[in-house]
């Protein structure tokens, strides 16, 4: 979009953790506000006409209509918690959560380069996504501290996080899928 540009395109204007998106890391997206893109996104336009805020929850009419029924579906990344997200990076400050989200990220990249058998990375990317830092470093403490894991086939490693990810996601009441449109 002409005009849209943005400093921080790991977290999108919206909400979304653009650097934990599988069309990101794949690098078929630059994140938002990245460079061609966002011709269609309203709240982009939204931007444009608010004085171009970094974030929406820098717009004195944060959460407006557009944030009604926004995190109901999903698309390549999950669009959960994206009120909460803006919420919680405005509480600590911009600076503490792109710290946390860069820690998820390398995090990320080390299950997709070490645990990703061809069919998990979507769900990595999810999980990661969903789930607090705090419970993501816990499932990466169990996992590095397994002395079976560095024995288990790529196969066996996937699902063996999975199902880490998955207990952890279970006690959370966290349910680790894209919820698609039907």
């Amino acid at each position: 979009m002409k005009d849209f540009t943005r400093s921080d395109l790991l977290f999108s204007l919206c909400g979304l953790n653009c650097g934990l998106c599988p069309m990101h890391l794949g690098g078929h997206c630059p994140g938002c506000g990245g460079g061609e893109g966002n011709q269609s996104c309203k709240i982009a336009r939204c931007s444009l006409r608010h004085e171009k805020p970094e974030y929406c929850s820098h717009c004195w009419e944060f959460p407006c209509e557009k944030y009604e029924n926004i995190d109901e579906f999903d698309s390549f990344i999950t669009h959960r918690n994206q009120k909460r997200d803006l919420r919680k990076q405005q509480k600590i400050g911009a600076e503490a959560y792109r710290a946390e989200q860069e820690e998820k990220i390398c995090i990320l990249k080390w299950l997709l380069q070490n645990c990703n058998d061809g069919r998990k990375k979507t769900f990595f990317c999810v999980a990661v996504n969903l789930l607090e830092l705090e419970d993501v470093r816990n499932v990466m403490g169990q996992i590095k501290s397994a002395e079976k894991f560095g024995k288990l086939s790529l196969k066996e490693k996937a699902a063996y996080v999975t199902g880490q990810f998955q207990k952890v996601a279970a006690e959370q009441r966290v349910l680790i899928k894209l919820r698609k449109k039907r």
